[in-house]
């Protein structure tokens, strides 16, 4: 949700004349350094890095075209230095910070593999601590090292020390265009010795880049960065993020700004004797083929990697996989909290953990090596995969059910937004759509609700929703010929008399809606929502027929596509776009084809037709409310696939791989880029990098679908089945789920409000299921399951996935769904081109009379059908009857 009146960093060119002031000395002009991968460009004055473009390419990691905006006292940069440290034996900490104050730095004298160097003494405040900084050539790789001296008479203890990250990615006054061709975005693994910076060109191609440790540096913590927001760059915006730095020490941080958190790693510092020296530094190593050899590059440099399967949020119950690479022995593996995961070796480097039956959120194991190296890698476990999506519906239904049928906006009965932390529906909110049923942060809650009828259905849930729709859906968010408005609720106290509006809430700002302004249809955004409703109970009265009483499947499904339609008018802004959650527009295209709706079908398919034609002429087909964004891929992706548009498709993977990553920690794996929507859906509203806000369920579609078309890619999987989990994550012990975690580390902490988090539990529903993929370097893996037996192309595995209802088997290039019961296990044949599938009811939801199961081959030649006799086609697939516990299908070539 965005409005171009918010920020206004979004009008107007960059002027040559907003130019900042020069502490940095760029006058002075610059050093040129060359490594065998770098070309490297120094400020002289400051010695902190201008420039850095892998050896023989044009794209620069730096905002070095930004950097005269960037050259005041208090902006950071590559070489900077923060730290914090005492007197032994005292309680006060003393700040030292390179940026703060800056003056030109001593040069140095060099030595053989050390390009230049400076002692950092007239850029910090007198004190103890004597600090050199160099640039090293590190096998031709780019080094940076620290070498910090205690010249004082006592005892010192350091509680900070970080090293400021600096990344291009700056968008501010940046056209699509630039930055797709500039730009790139990076995500840490706060994993200790293990610990790295992942960088992407935001295109998803080209080379790559890591930072990794150089000698005994660990990535203890990762510090967000405090500057002054300045035009021109307008830090800590939409368009420009913010920057974080690698901390090495943060004891000083965790006893002060932190103290009501706990960290990802143990807060620690170093104490320094008289005349002691320690030394600290990070390596900058390209990965020449992109993304994809990250890993490779990380090993390369002798830091251990970790890969886990099907990722690091586990339920309880589904055991998970963990692989390490590391040139020295594991000496230990630890569980914090203690017994809260148990890792027992299989074999060489390859781990199963176990979460315990009384697990609940973080956890995190600690590897130590036999050369003394530690690393972390971060779980989050979770109730069984089900049951988190059971405990959802029963929340959403209840809790979350508001149904105060004296409401003068006619919201009852509805299910609306909630604080948990008072334990209250969010009634009214300064942001309208908040409150108002609508918007990502309205309807979220009501879609998530929605879909997980149509994944697990209930009977009392569904009624609820029934009544909803009847009541409030289709009587006031909706107008007759099916326009959706921007919001049910309104500042308008003349149109809403006797209504008492909160008197602590500022109701002058922008987002106020009056009622003209909330029963606006001009949103397209809010058309998915509002489908995807009338596409669940499509499905529901489809499968479940029995558990819908107001309308038949033909009238939920009819509704599904007027919504869809009505979308694309031309009163509509941002129909020309991507759509956040629109995959289930597919969803509905398909299912009008299954039941042989034609005219409707055709309908549908030419107006999304008309989009991806548009698409794909032009350069960045992503377009947004937003000046960058992470939610027009999905869209783009699924209609360019569908109708052909290869090129384009290709281009919408490439971007997901540019700002999702494969990284050991459940909040960075497979987490899509996003840090502006706690302002328009958040309890805690500022610009902060999100945890698995809804973009990683969605942009899992991406990839997951990828996937299954190039199912030899397993990195497209890692990242994807990352993001497609990530939704679980957000489901609390009694079943609220929160619109995103917060990363900062004074708050390491889900949001108050469940938001916008139902765009996500879509991609969830979408997006999940089991996964078997045969990896070069792990073999045969299930994401999403558990493989019982696997010999000479055989293979059995049991479902463990939140919905049961799908599993792509990855040698076969075979996807199987069903749309009732679920699929309790499956095993295949990779020699004999044989499947068998057996399906059941799963324990608590409704039993259904009879399944159908669609086969789709989507990678490789040869398709697939139901062979076993007696099976009768239906709605483009086979339907199998569920009378007894199980029914086992065979498949075989078609």
């Amino acid at each position: 949700m965005f409005s171009s009146r918010l920020f206004l960093v979004l009008s107007g060119l960059l002027l040559a004349t907003v130019r900042g002031q020069d502490n940095l000395g760029l006058g002075n002009g610059y050093i040129t350094l060359t490594t065998r991968n770098f070309n490297v460009q120094l400020v002289r004055n400051a010695q902190v890095l201008a420039s850095l473009k892998p050896a023989g390419d044009a794209f620069d990691f730096l905002p070095s075209d930004y950097l005269p905006l960037r050259a005041r006292n208090g902006q950071y940069h590559w070489g900077d230095i923060t730290f914090r440290y005492r007197q032994a034996g005292t309680a006060t900490w003393t700040n030292g910070d390179s940026a703060a104050a800056r003056q030109p730095v001593a040069a140095a004298p060099t030595s053989a593999g050390v390009l230049a160097s400076s002692r950092l003494g007239p850029t910090l405040p007198a004190g103890p601590l004597n600090i050199t900084r160099e640039w090293l050539d590190v096998s031709g790789d780019l080094g940076l090292r620290f070498t910090i001296h205690n010249s004082g008479s006592a005892a010192v203890e350091i509680g900070s020390l970080g090293f400021p990250a600096e990344f291009n990615s700056i968008f501010t006054n940046r056209h699509a265009t630039d930055m797709q061709r500039l730009c790139s975005l990076s995500d840490p693994y706060i994993g200790m010795h293990a610990g790295q910076i992942r960088v992407a060109p935001i295109r998803g191609t080209g080379a790559a880049l890591v930072v990794t440790p150089l000698g005994d540096t660990p990535l203890e913590a990762y510090r967000n960065l405090a500057e002054r927001s300045y035009e021109g760059t307008y830090y800590g915006s939409q368009t420009f993020e913010g920057f974080y730095e690698w901390q090495v020490l943060s004891k000083a941080w965790a006893e002060n700004e932190w103290r009501s958190q706990t960290p990802w790693n143990p807060p620690s510092s170093r104490t320094l004797q008289p005349g002691q020296a320690l030394q600290f530094g990070l390596r900058f190593s390209v990965a020449r083929g992109g993304v994809r050899e990250l890993d490779a590059t990380v090993r390369g440099t002798g830091t251990p990697t970790a890969v886990g399967v099907p990722g690091y949020i586990v339920p309880r119950g589904e055991p998970a996989q963990l692989f390490l690479q590391s040139r020295s022995d594991v000496r230990s593996i630890a569980s914090e909290p203690s017994g809260a995961l148990a890792a027992a070796l299989v074999s060489a480097g390859k781990y199963t953990v176990t979460p315990s039956a009384g697990a609940w959120g973080r956890a995190r194991l600690t590897i130590t090596y036999a050369d003394n190296k530690v690393q972390t890698v971060h779980y989050y476990v979770t109730k069984p995969s089900t049951e988190a999506v059971a405990s959802l519906g029963r929340f959403t239904t209840t809790a979350q059910y508001f149904n105060d049928t004296s409401d003068p906006f006619g919201r009852a009965p509805s299910v609306m937004t909630y604080d948990y932390e008072t334990k209250s529906i969010v009634a009214q909110d300064s942001r309208a759509w908040v409150a108002g049923l609508s918007d990502e942060a309205g309807a979220g809650s009501y879609l998530s609700a929605f879909m997980k009828q149509a994944v697990q259905p209930n009977a009392d849930e569904v009624a609820k929703l029934e009544a909803f729709v009847d009541r409030v859906l289709w009587k006031t968010l909706q107008t007759p010929d099916f326009g959706v408005r921007k919001s049910a609720f309104f500042y308008e106290p003349a149109a809403a008399p006797g209504y008492r509006y909160a008197a602590d809430i500022d109701w002058t700002s922008w987002t106020s809606w009056n009622r003209a302004a909330a029963y606006s249809v001009d949103r397209a955004y809010n058309y998915v929502h509002v489908a995807a409703a009338y596409w669940s109970l499509y499905r529901v009265g489809r499968a479940y027929p029995e558990l819908v009483k107001s309308h038949g499947w033909e009238w939920y499904l009819s509704q599904a596509h007027g919504t869809v339609i009505r979308a694309m008018r031309n009163d509509v802004g941002y129909n020309r776009v991507g759509l956040m959650g629109e995959t289930v527009f597919g969803e509905i295209l398909t299912d009008l084809i299954r039941e042989g709706q034609a005219t409707k079908a055709n309908a549908l398919s030419a107006a999304m037709r008309s989009r991806a034609a548009q698409w794909d002429t032009e350069e960045v087909p992503f377009g947004s409310e937003m000046a960058w964004d992470s939610t027009g891929q999905e869209g783009v992706y699924y209609w360019a696939k569908y109708f052909g548009f290869t090129n384009t498709a290709a281009k919408s993977v490439n971007s997901v791989l540019g700002y999702m990553q494969p990284i050991p920690h459940w909040g960075w794996n497979g987490n899509a880029r996003r840090y502006w929507d706690n302002i328009y859906g958040g309890k805690l509203r500022r610009i902060e990098r999100q945890i698995h806000h809804y973009g990683s369920g969605l942009n899992a579609l991406v990839l997951l679908s990828a996937f299954r078309s190039s199912p030899s890619d397993t990195y497209l999987l890692r990242t994807g089945y990352g993001g497609t989990t990530g939704p679980l994550s957000n489901i609390n012990q009694d079943g609220f789920a929160a619109a995103s975690f917060h990363s900062w580390p004074d708050t390491l902490r889900w949001d108050g409000i469940s938001g916008d988090y139902g765009p996500g539990f879509l991609g969830l529903a979408l997006g999940s299921g089991t996964y078997v993929a045969q990896d070069a370097d792990l073999g045969l893996v299930a994401f999403g399951g558990v493989v019982a037996s696997a010999s000479g192309g055989r293979a059995s595995v049991t479902t463990r996935d939140a919905v049961r209802r799908r599993v792509f088997i990855g040698p076969l290039g075979v996807l199987i769904s069903v749309d009732a019961g679920i699929i309790r296990e499956f095993g295949f044949d990779a020699g004999a081109r044989s499947v068998s599938v057996t399906l059941a009811q799963l324990d608590g939801v409704p039993k259904a009379a009879s399944a159908v199961v669609w086969v789709e081959t989507t990678a490789g030649t040869g398709g697939f059908k139901v062979t076993t006799s007696g099976i009768a086609q239906a709605r483009g697939g086979w339907s199998v009857p569920l009378s007894g516990s199980s029914v086992t299908v065979q498949l075989g070539p078609s």
